[in-house]
């Protein structure tokens, strides 16, 4: 598959490049409250471009435990044939399962199909009323499919009944944390490996875990694209501009990759980057690579917020107000602000912080900040990758 224009391949979902991880360590610590890993993907045999601020697409499967045990609570052998979701084949409901459903999510389709099969006798009944959305919300809050099986065992399913209940399994995307011209034939993902326990059961991120786990490092094919980012652009390396990068967690992974293109460059503007985390001791992502950036100039300045290394929690937006006075005077220097992460909290904080600096710095009222900070966002000088 190609482009007319250019002869090269295209990869989308459609048509994935099959790759394999090269290289997979811990970026964290021992006793780190998490497990972050950073993967280096080999794109050799593969034509894929990729600018910092893009994301890899990852199709992962499904952890074969989890399928498993799925297929018991249904009393299934596994052996059954059922129409593949994503293909026109018809295969055994197992190998559907781990390849294409997606059994850590429950589709409304499910939940009316197990009221119907119970008469009404379950916990379900009534929670797909419109006025019942949050109350759905929080019963779903943690469960996978196989606990509404577990938990209605009078609801039974033929298999290709089931699998018509079942959403599909998507890729995912991760923001990469290289540069192609650092890297010419690999592309790097920074990613937390997300482990829970609710309703008394363990539970893992899809494709977190299958990375971390289910992947043999210079073997298991995966396939991989290239999810191109529009907004989320560094400045051309001629230009002065300033940036300030603000990236907790793995919202460093696309800082990393504008530090090594702005190296790889020689960049001129100057740039800044604040990162937070848990704590210093073990979870300082790429602590290396960030001081020899500083020691060469590629950033003018490194700000850290760990927030259990002391009595009261410290996060970015507490670091963003302690350098208040210089963070307006590079706003006042035409600075473009990269946030990427945690859409939910950190990102409204960071931008409540970002306001009190604009009035307090600039003298403003509160209706001068928002005004100055919308003016800010109609420059394209805000933007945000969040999640």
């Amino acid at each position: 598959m190609s482009t007319p224009e250019s002869g090269k391949p295209v990869y989308n979902v459609k048509n994935p490049f099959i790759a394999k991880v090269k290289k997979a360590y811990d970026l964290s610590g021992a006793g780190a409250p998490k497990n972050t890993r950073h993967y280096e993907i080999d794109l050799e045999g593969g034509e894929l471009e990729y600018t910092p601020g893009d994301s890899l697409a990852v199709q992962p499967t499904n952890d074969p435990v989890l399928v498993d045990d799925t297929l018991k609570a249904l009393g299934f052998t596994g052996d059954e044939i059922v129409k593949h979701p994503k293909t026109t084949l018809e295969v055994p409901i197992r190998q559907a399962l781990i390849e294409a459903t997606l059994i850590t999510e429950i589709d409304n389709k499910l939940i009316k199909a197990i009221i119907e099969k119970t008469g009404g006798n379950t916990a379900l009944a009534g929670l797909l009323e419109p006025e019942k959305k949050e109350e759905l919300k929080k019963y779903l809050w943690g469960r996978f499919v196989i606990d509404l099986l577990l938990e209605n065992p009078t609801a039974k399913f033929e298999p290709q009944e089931f699998m018509l209940t079942q959403k599909k399994l998507n890729i995912r995307l991760y923001s990469i944390s290289s540069s192609q011209k650092a890297h010419p034939k690999e592309v790097h993902l920074t990613i937390a490996t997300v482990k829970y326990t609710s309703h008394g059961r363990e539970r893992s991120g899809v494709a977190s875990t299958f990375l971390a786990e289910r992947i043999t490092v210079g073997e298991t094919l995966i396939p991989v694209f290239v999810n191109h980012g529009k907004g989320f652009r560094l400045p051309e390396p001629q230009e002065e501009t300033p940036v300030i990068m603000i990236g907790p967690g793995t919202g460093i992974a696309p800082f990393r990759a504008f530090l090594e293109e702005r190296k790889a460059t020689a960049a001129r503007g100057k740039a800044w980057l604040f990162f937070g985390e848990v704590n210093e001791a073990t979870c300082f992502f790429y602590k290396d690579e960030f001081e020899a950036y500083v020691a060469d100039g590629t950033l003018a300045k490194l700000t850290t917020a760990w927030s259990r290394d002391q009595a009261e929690k410290i996060y970015v937006q507490h670091k963003l107000l302690e350098n208040s006075a210089e963070i307006y005077a590079w706003l006042e220097q035409g600075a473009i602000v990269y946030v990427c992460g945690d859409a939910s909290r950190m990102a409204v904080d960071v931008d409540k912080a970002l306001h009190s600096i604009i009035e307090k710095e600039g003298g403003k009222t509160p209706e001068e900040a928002v005004a100055y900070m919308a003016a800010f966002k109609d420059a394209k000088r805000y933007r945000r990758d969040v999640y």
